[in-house]
């Protein structure tokens, strides 16, 4: 079976942003870094791609140019075990970046991220449809989301 692996367009950040990434995330890596020759398009011995892992999953960053960038479209999911891992993933990923709502994030790249409790989807599931109705009322009014805050709700 072969493997999938995201494939990341940059401007010029693709270095920065993984090292950045690799950072953040416990037990990650750069694995590789090309350059380009002089053929192009960029000047001989800019970065073309960094290969890197994020908790044993591969990424490639490319220095592709202004022509694209990212949109919420797609967008990377952190299960977090719990509050202090929420935290600590939102922290570091909207520092220079902005929040939105639910969870979601884009990052100082434009890349757009979901730090998300386990918990929400648990009680998100409970087989009291108010639970999760009152769940999901609480969580549309957060950025950042709080366990707690979750846990009252669904408390009623």
């Amino acid at each position: 079976m072969p493997k999938i692996t995201p494939f990341l367009w940059f401007d010029t950040e693709a270095e920065d942003a993984a090292k950045f990434y690799t950072s953040v995330f416990p037990g990650s890596r750069i694995l590789g870094t090309t350059y380009y020759q002089d053929t192009g398009p960029k000047p001989a011995g800019t970065v073309m791609t960094v290969d890197f892992e994020l908790d044993g999953q591969r990424y490639v960053a490319l220095n592709g140019g202004p022509e694209f960038s990212f949109t919420e479209a797609v967008s990377f999911q952190i299960d977090c075990a719990d509050q202090d891992e929420v935290d600590h993933y939102w922290n570091a990923l909207t520092e220079g970046g902005e929040e939105s709502q639910c969870g979601w994030l884009k990052d100082r790249f434009g890349l757009s991220w979901q730090v998300v409790p386990r918990r929400l989807f648990e009680l998100l599931s409970d087989t009291d449809p108010e639970v999760a109705r009152r769940v999901t009322e609480a969580m549309l009014q957060m950025r950042r989301i709080e366990i707690a805050s979750l846990e009252d709700a669904a408390r009623g």
